[in-house]
């Protein structure tokens, strides 16, 4: 296997978030339910985007927030994703670049709109987001770089591309180009409900491709059809090497050679925005495993950039990562 020239490559949807604060009853109002994620079409977006009150509007999708936290934690990372030649698309290009991560998809130039995702967020931190896929998901296997892949240390999969037949053949292409170069290749459920809608597949992909799995509490018992924990802990560990299960204010639980490993999370003063806590949380995970670091302390990292972004509005970091881990006395 040559030397790589990116710690990860990620590949996901590459949607701009709208954020506003919203009430319970705002969102009962409107149908949407708390705490989840759910698909939405153009008219509703516009809509929503509409009775967004005063948003903050910043580039997201899950994977591309991940590969941001990599890069402030002064790892190198390349990104892969589809956006429409439109504003949000630029956007998107724009605060991409702005971190140091190539980005070089084809735009779309005839079709849906960029993604976007309208999140309100309640007073108790929790997000609900309601998201039109537009541009992302017509991501084929054509848009793959196949260089970058090859050139990644960890190919980083986002669980949200199976929404859609192409997408999802590319999803697996990628995995074939990072398997063949001798890559690792990592994949986060990202949401319970897309885990309800592929399970099947995705169990398929664990077994098949995925080196590392990333999924909170609530994706790992959907995708063993299981309400106890540690019935479910044990079958994942039997169907990858490494993986990371977030469990909130629990910590997380890291499976890898031997027993599984309990890390705390880190204090919190309070929690604005619970957006990308997964994300930033997948971020110090792969930056400590891409740099060799005791999975213990991968998960601390990722515990570190979680509390970061939960501290505020966004899904991205505001503080430095790097800075934050070396003031915890973790030193790459």
């Amino acid at each position: 296997m040559s030397s790589a020239k990116y710690d990860v490559v990620g590949l996901g949807n590459a949607i701009v978030d709208i954020l506003a604060i919203a009430d319970d009853a705002f969102l009962a109002d409107l149908g949407i339910e708390k705490d989840a994620m759910q698909l939405i079409e153009e008219p509703r977006a516009q809509q929503l985007t509409e009775l967004a009150r005063n948003p903050v509007i910043t580039s997201g999708g899950s994977g591309a927030n991940t590969i941001a936290g990599l890069a402030s934690f002064g790892g190198s990372a390349g990104y892969i994703g589809k956006i429409a030649d439109d504003e949000l698309g630029h956007q998107f290009m724009r605060e991409m670049m702005a971190t140091g991560v190539p980005f070089h998809t084809r735009p779309l130039t005839h079709g849906p709109a960029t993604a976007r995702s309208i999140i309100f967020v309640t007073e108790d931190g929790h997000r609900s987001m309601n998201t039109f896929l537009g541009a992302s998901v017509l991501f084929s296997k054509d848009d793959v770089d196949t260089t970058m892949v090859r050139n990644g240390q960890i190919l980083y999969l986002e669980g949200y591309l199976f929404d859609k037949e192409e997408a999802k053949t590319a999803f697996v292409h990628a995995a074939e180009i990072a398997k063949a170069a001798g890559r690792k290749v990592a994949v986060t459920m990202s949401d319970s409900f897309c885990v309800d809608r592929h399970r099947a597949s995705f169990r398929q992909l664990v077994r098949g491709f995925a080196d590392i799995v990333f999924a909170n509490e609530a994706e790992l018992l959907s995708l063993y059809e299981t309400s106890d924990f540690d019935a479910a802990l044990s079958a994942l560990h039997a169907d990858c090497a490494v993986a990371a299960v977030t469990r909130s204010a629990k910590g997380s639980v890291v499976i890898g050679e031997g027993e599984p490993i309990v890390v705390a999370a880190e204090p919190v003063k309070k929690v604005v925005d619970t957006t990308g806590a997964g994300d930033q949380y997948a971020a110090g995970f792969l930056f400590g495993l891409a740099r060799g670091l005791p999975l213990a302390t991968c998960a601390r990292l990722g515990h570190i950039a979680a509390a970061e972004v939960i501290s505020h509005f966004g899904p991205r970091p505001e503080q430095s990562y790097k800075a934050l881990a070396e003031a915890a006395g973790i030193y790459v």
